[in-house]
């Protein structure tokens, strides 16, 4: 499967900006405001949720992992009582499947959380500054299109250049090939 890129997150950033401005309105006058608000935030976690999961080349665990989200989400809007904490939560869950789907090394995925960090204060900035919630989505949703650009093993050249010395032992040499077989075996569709 072909690596998602910034375009396509410049577009999901458009997408779920005009999504999220439409729907506020049409809820909002028939609902309480904060179950408008966490039932958008729940919404679009699951609908990037689904687009991280789509453009991942992995693919065992996803039903799995949408169950977890489903039962996270219902224990988190039950028992978080404010809508940063419900926010939070929810971009946690989005970090986790990124980091679990898009990376293979620990550096990446802080590398990640970082960004998710950047865009909570881009939209809460946006938020402050515009009170306008197309223009909050669109911060937020075309920050985490950054994600494109962070590899998904920091580090690699470090990595390959140790294995290439030729000063290990035999069990890690063997380890190396264990992982290397194992990552094949994984790959195969």
């Amino acid at each position: 499967m072909k690596k998602p890129t910034f375009f396509e997150g410049v577009s999901v950033a458009l997408i779920a900006s005009i999504a999220a401005t439409v729907l506020f309105t049409a809820l909002g006058s028939i609902l309480p405001l904060e179950a408008v608000i966490k039932f958008l935030i729940a919404l679009f976690s699951l609908g990037y949720i689904s687009y991280l999961l789509y453009r991942s080349s992995k693919r065992p665990g996803r039903v799995t992992l949408v169950a977890g989200w489903l039962i996270a989400t219902a224990t988190i809007w039950l028992i978080t009582p404010s809508l940063a904490l419900y926010g939070l939560a929810q971009l946690v869950l989005i970090w986790l499947v990124r980091a679990l789907y898009h990376y293979h090394s620990l550096l990446s995925a802080l590398a990640d959380l970082g960004l998710n960090a950047v865009a909570t204060v881009t939209a809460t900035w946006a938020a402050y500054q515009t009170g306008s919630l197309l223009i909050t989505t669109w911060c937020f949703f075309l920050t985490q299109a950054l994600f494109v650009y962070i590899p998904p093993r920091l580090f690699r050249k470090e990595r390959s250049q140790l294995a290439s010395t030729g000063n290990q032992d035999h069990f890690q040499q063997a380890h190396r090939a264990a992982e290397a077989a194992l990552h094949k075996l994984s790959t195969i569709h």
